[in-house]
């Protein structure tokens, strides 16, 4: 199965949640088609399946994976959500994304994919790689000079605290795993794991 390749804009309005992060792609608070603003009461199960839903597309992942995932967080001690959420979050793709290498999750990913990525010096082009706390994410030597990345290192605003960043190198070091407040807090895990708890 492959990813999603549809309009994304249109995706986001009837999750209503931005996936990109900027904001951009809700014009309309409103899903979209003739009877977007008629829509009925979403039953319980709707609730819990649009929430599951929002997380996946934000990451960009299949089903598939999506749930290995949680079934691995489920097994970790602690709150399966909150592990569920810290574990999307300790995605390499995701990291690059947030140490602003990348202007969106899906350019993460490529740029991940394109060999442009190194984890403690060495290659990794497993967008699903599981950065452990500790570890050193940077640009390859010959990718530095990109200006995809220059632009992209540019325009980003915000460095989470879980991250510290090294502009000379350009390098990054996951800390530690997020706190759930520094998480975003338009999702509510819980409907996921009642989701997968059905």
């Amino acid at each position: 199965m492959s990813r999603y390749t549809g309009p994304k804009h249109k995706l986001a309005r009837r999750l209503g949640i931005s996936l990109d992060g900027t904001g951009k792609d809700i014009k309309r608070n409103y899903p979209p088609g003739q009877h977007g603003q008629n829509r009925r009461k979403m039953s319980e199960y709707g609730l819990q399946l649009q929430e599951k839903q929002k997380l996946r597309h934000m990451y960009g992942m299949n089903e598939k994976p999506f749930r290995k995932l949680f079934t691995q967080a489920t097994k970790m001690p602690g709150v399966a959500g909150e592990n569920f959420m810290k574990l999307l979050e300790s995605r390499l793709d995701n990291l690059v994304y947030r140490l602003g290498f990348a202007s969106s999750r899906p350019a993460a990913r490529q740029f991940v994919v394109h060999g442009h990525i190194l984890v403690n010096g060495k290659k990794v082009n497993i967008p699903s790689y599981r950065v452990q706390p500790g570890d050193v994410i940077s640009v390859r030597e010959k990718s530095q000079s990109l200006d995809i990345v220059k632009d992209a290192l540019a325009a980003r605003t915000f460095l989470p605290s879980y991250l510290s960043f090294d502009e000379n190198k350009l390098e990054g070091t996951y800390i530690r795993l997020p706190e759930r407040e520094e998480l975003t807090s338009e999702i509510n895990e819980t409907f996921i794991v009642e989701f997968y708890s059905r």
